[in-house]
């Protein structure tokens, strides 16, 4: 499914209060979410740290070493033994094409959100990934402010499906749209 425009360049370029060089960063790695979709690949943890080193324009991305906290405090995700095992297990269920692709891409995103993988950086990557899910299976979308600006709780399953019906309508609308300028 194609979109007239790409709705997460739009975003990106329309984000009030971010300097150029994050916007250039997260256009960079937006760049490579779009190549790696393409060829196929696997989410992997790898692949995610690359995107995070891109977007926070650090040299390393290690998976987080402790609790992190988030929306001032409000949000807490803890570490476990096994919370990096778990991630990577998630991020591996992204390929399960039993799964409505974006139903995929909600999960992938809050799984972003909500394990909270690095120390900084975490909502950019999680609208990347969301994006790679879909690209990967040709799905693009012309308008993503109303799924990346939505302040979402952990402990919300209700909300987690919402957001999943909520990707497959702008999916939908974004494909009618598209054959409606090309019909």
């Amino acid at each position: 499914m194609s979109a007239i425009r790409d709705g997460f360049v739009g975003f990106a370029c329309g984000s009030a209060g971010h300097g150029p060089q994050r916007l250039s960063r997260m256009l960079t790695a937006y760049d490579d979410v779009r190549l790696e979709a393409a060829a196929g690949a696997d989410l992997t943890s790898d692949l995610l740290a690359r995107w995070n080193r891109i977007i926070r324009g650090v040299p390393v991305a290690a998976f987080r070493r402790a609790p992190a906290h988030a929306k001032d405090g409000r949000e807490r995700y803890g570490l476990h033994a096994d919370t990096e095992h778990r991630f990577a297990s998630c991020l591996a269920e992204t390929a399960d094409r039993e799964t409505p692709v974006t139903a995929r891409a909600a999960r992938a995103y809050l799984d972003v959100a909500f394990f909270h993988p690095y120390d900084d950086g975490n909502a950019r990557l999680a609208g990347s990934v969301l994006q790679f899910v879909l690209l990967r299976e040709c799905v693009e979308l012309d308008d993503v402010a109303p799924i990346l600006t939505t302040v979402r709780r952990a402990d919300d399953a209700e909300g987690a499906a919402d957001l999943a019906r909520l990707v497959h309508g702008i999916a939908t609308a974004t494909h009618r749209r598209w054959l409606r300028a090309n019909g």
